[in-house]
């Protein structure tokens, strides 16, 4: 599997307040109160803190990288002080490197912490959510905004529920199988490249398409085809965890390598999360479409802790021994 090279792509990806400011206009309703040429910073540490015992002066373990959140109980605190005494408190937060505010509840900031702001260079954000429901839905937001992420070569479909990944060589029909699977009920997600995301909180890889190829594929012979409008929307798919990843070779190329009962359980490293493989001999007259149905199904059965080669080991030995202990012997001189 190919995989197009990023940057510490398993620690994820770099983005700036100007990246979660785009991203949270309409799920998060930002809007930008005070730019001081800080929208070009980059946010190290993507999550929220409440800002409540910096602005008392306790600063042990104070997360000055991560997003400052002013919510009701600090900005009651801020007004019960004088101008100046305010003033003083927030000035000390900027001191110890904050540098990214949001008001929440649709409040401003008074005009003395707008000063400070545009002093040091900060970045004041502000939303009409409440507290609760800002820090919950920008950790999401800063979650899908800076997870880990790359591009894989290959064909990505939900087969059966789960979602599988078809990688090989061009010409050994990873299209013309997805296009067979949707028409027995499967979904695309992704034809040709599949952007993949890892879910970091969860150690689990999500699938999907670019955003220019999302519903769109290319099938030799037939051209460019717009999946949804020939099956339906029922035949895509957004987006999808990645739980399969099949590996169709050519038959010729892997003959003597062919693990015909399945013992050795095979897995593909992305992103740092393991994933089941499994590798398909490609030929001539070989009915792909029921392959893969077949393989996500046995997939599914296997995640579930059945292991058919032990399954049926043990019924080997039990026909071998029976329950007093005593070898079957084979039949002789014909009784």
């Amino acid at each position: 599997m190919e995989s197009l090279p990023t940057k510490d792509a398993e620690r994820g990806v770099s983005f700036t307040v100007a990246d979660f400011l785009e991203a949270g206009r309409e799920r998060l309703g930002l809007s930008l109160s005070v730019d001081g040429g800080g929208l070009d910073r980059v946010i190290a540490e993507p999550t929220v803190n409440r800002l409540g015992l910096g602005l008392t002066g306790f600063f042990k373990c104070f997360a000055h990288r991560r997003l400052q959140v002013v919510g009701n109980a600090e900005r009651a605190y801020l007004a019960s002080l004088s101008p100046s005494e305010r003033d003083s408190r927030f000035r000390a937060v900027l001191d110890h490197g904050a540098r990214i505010f949001v008001y929440t509840g649709g409040h401003k900031a008074p005009a003395g912490v707008t000063r400070l702001v545009e002093e040091y260079g900060a970045v004041l954000l502000q939303t009409k959510l409440a507290t609760r429901v800002f820090n919950r839905d920008a950790t999401f937001v800063l979650e899908e905004l800076g997870a880990p992420r790359t591009s894989i070569y290959g064909t990505m479909v939900e087969v059966c529920g789960l979602g599988v990944l078809f990688e090989g060589d061009p010409g050994l029909g990873k299209s013309e199988t997805a296009l067979g699977l949707i028409k027995n009920g499967a979904a695309l997600v992704a034809d040709d490249l599949t952007c993949v995301r890892k879910d970091v909180a969860k150690n689990m890889l999500f699938g999907s398409a670019s955003e220019s190829t999302a519903g769109f594929m290319e099938i030799r012979g037939i051209g460019i085809m717009h999946v949804p409008r020939v099956f339906g929307v029922n035949a895509v798919r957004g987006e999808k965890r990645l739980q399969l990843v099949i590996t169709f070779r050519r038959m010729e190329d892997i003959h003597a390598d062919i693990d015909r009962i399945g013992q050795k359980r095979m897995y593909r490293r992305i992103l740092g999360v393991d994933v089941p493989n499994v590798i398909i001999p490609v030929s001539e007259g070989r009915d792909l479409v029921n392959l893969v149905e077949t393989a996500a199904q046995q997939q599914k059965l296997i995640s579930t802790g059945y292991d058919p080669v032990a399954d049926l080991s043990g019924r080997l030995r039990r026909r071998a021994v029976p329950a007093d202990g005593t070898k079957r012997r084979g039949k002789r001189n014909g009784k």
